[in-house]
């Protein structure tokens, strides 16, 4: 005598794949829903959510540093921390000891002010992006998406995902605002 689950699992593995079964759907979606400058509603959308936005060259990232020492992922373009030998490191010791920490992205979503880090290159390990209590961004032209779908496509969805839509924050029962609870309570982002 069969147990029931044996008896399931045998159905399961005769019956082929059951995907194969249904025809694809096809998903028409409205990638942009804008005809605004994809940069300019980034910076807007970022705005709104209380980043600190720099529509800058990369040459003026020491000015926006507040006091370090900056943790940066080893594969950090040289040029984005020109200058600044003394106020970066890559090995810490003590993430609750640094000021902040910079990294690229995978990509900024324009739409929603939204930016989704893969922890692939220039980004480092996720715990690097969520202990330090200032995050700089830098975000290139190529790696802004118009909106939610298009980003989506960009991304390896089988990597972890994090998507940053302004400082981290948090409100209790009676909607009292506290940034920093899990997560930086500083983002910044400079938009090169």
């Amino acid at each position: 005598m069969t147990s029931a689950r044996q008896a399931i699992l045998g159905r399961l593995r005769s019956s082929g794949d059951p995907a194969a079964e249904y025809e694809q759907i096809a998903r028409d979606y409205l990638i942009r829903h804008h005809e605004q400058d994809l940069r300019e509603l980034l910076a807007e959308r970022l705005a709104d959510y209380r980043a600190i936005v720099h529509d800058a060259p990369v040459s003026e990232l020491p000015t926006a540093l507040r006091e370090g020492p900056y943790v940066i992922p080893p594969d950090l373009p040289a040029e984005w921390t020109a200058g600044l030998a003394d106020r970066v490191v890559t090995e810490p010791y003590d993430l609750e000891a640094v000021g902040g920490v910079i990294t690229g992205c995978a990509v900024a979503i324009a739409e929603t002010g939204t930016i989704v880090l893969d922890h692939g290159p220039r980004q480092g390990r996720r715990a690097l992006t969520l202990v330090p209590d200032h995050h700089l961004i830098v975000v290139t032209p190529d790696q802004i998406a118009a909106d939610v779908p298009e980003a989506l496509a960009r991304l390896d969805l089988t990597r972890p995902l994090t998507f940053i839509s302004g400082p981290s924050a948090t409100s209790d029962i009676e909607l009292s605002r506290v940034e920093g609870v899990h997560g930086p309570r500083t983002l910044e982002v400079f938009l090169v």
